[in-house]
């Protein structure tokens, strides 16, 4: 039987930004991008220390919903699925957020579990790097969380979300001042090092990965930090962290102040703070699994769950429930999404 195309939206709200991907989903093809849109809602930076979400920062979502919807609309989508990473789903007043948010435009956020962002991460890396990847390894950081999977099939055996997220860690554990001092950074280190080695030990009992696989904009741009090739070499051009050339960015990094980290090639302005974390978190991750490199993966969790939307659409059946709420039709949405 022959499948139709179809063009889907994925919409997934961060701890910096809502960003849109959109791209066309064809059996025997692998997802076809046709635009990013990317809004500022800083969620993280508006979390006071009970969890709670300020109001500033719901008019930004608001308003990022509202703008990502009207971007799907104008470009004939056909589903959108809206969901919410660990900043919004860890917050103490996330059902009251995302009822205003529904309220506001229309749109449900769903949410994924850690465990589940781990794996549809996994799932992309695998689909990316192929079967002669072997046994692999997945690493990914971000804002909230980390996550790390591992397997030899397109299911990973073990998956994990760690509250190792690189602006998780500095708000709670970096000052804000410059340099940052030795002792704060090996404080910073041993805490996500006894972290990594209580949750690891399924995985370092496992044969060792034939391939160390490593994903998300902290990974990337600490590659390129380490010298991997420009984004605008393509997304087929190898890319590869090394932990020597890593060890010694982080003392670097230590020392400049945030304008001075987004000079530096491959550090985005918005990212510069918490970019020695990741740093930090990385070579833990390294250290504790025996890994000299990691080879940087252009796919993460938005092609995951195109992927996971693409194998449901050619077996002929709903996506199920990652994320928690099915995808909904555009029609639906853009009409009680105008203000």
């Amino acid at each position: 039987m022959e499948v139709a195309p179809l063009r889907l939206g994925v919409l997934d709200i961060g701890s910096n930004s809502a960003h849109l991907r959109v791209a066309d989903l064809e059996p025997g093809h692998p997802p076809l991008p046709v635009r990013s849109v990317k809004t500022a809602v800083r969620l993280a930076e508006a979390t006071d220390k009970h969890g709670v979400v300020h109001r500033p920062a719901v008019g930004r979502l608001i308003g990022a919903v509202r703008e990502s919807v009207a971007a799907a609309a104008a470009l004939d989508v056909d589903e959108l699925i809206p969901f919410a990473t660990s900043a919004l789903r860890d917050a103490a007043n996330r059902d009251d957020v995302t009822a205003e948010v529904r309220a506001a435009t229309g749109v449900g956020l769903g949410y994924l579990t850690g465990e589940q962002e781990a794996r549809l991460t996994f799932l992309a890396a695998r689909r990316w790097r192929g079967w002669s990847a072997g046994p692999m390894l997945l690493a990914d950081i971000g804002g909230g969380s980390m996550e790390l999977a591992f397997g030899a099939g397109l299911e990973p055996e073990v998956a994990l979300s760690l509250p190792l997220g690189a602006g998780r860690l500095t708000r709670h554990h970096l000052p804000r001042r410059r340099p940052v001092p030795k002792r704060t950074r090996k404080a910073l280190r041993a805490h996500v090092g006894s972290v990594l080695e209580e949750a690891t030990r399924g995985i370092a009992e496992l044969p060792p990965p034939v391939t160390a696989v490593a994903t998300s904009k902290t990974f990337t741009q600490l590659a390129r930090l380490c010298g991997a090739p420009k984004a605008k070499a393509g997304p087929y051009r190898e890319r590869h962290l090394d932990r020597r050339e890593l060890h010694r960015w982080i003392p670097r990094l230590a020392k400049r102040t945030d304008a001075e980290r987004a000079a530096l090639r491959g550090v985005k302005a918005s990212r510069a703070r918490q970019i020695l974390a990741g740093a930090i978190v990385a070579e833990a991750v390294m250290d504790v699994l025996s890994l000299d490199r990691l080879a940087v993966c252009p796919w993460a969790l938005r092609e995951g769950l195109f992927l996971h939307r693409l194998d449901a659409l050619i077996e002929g059946r709903r996506p199920g429930t990652l994320p928690e709420h099915s995808p909904v039709t555009m029609r639906d949405v853009h009409l009680r999404a105008v203000p």
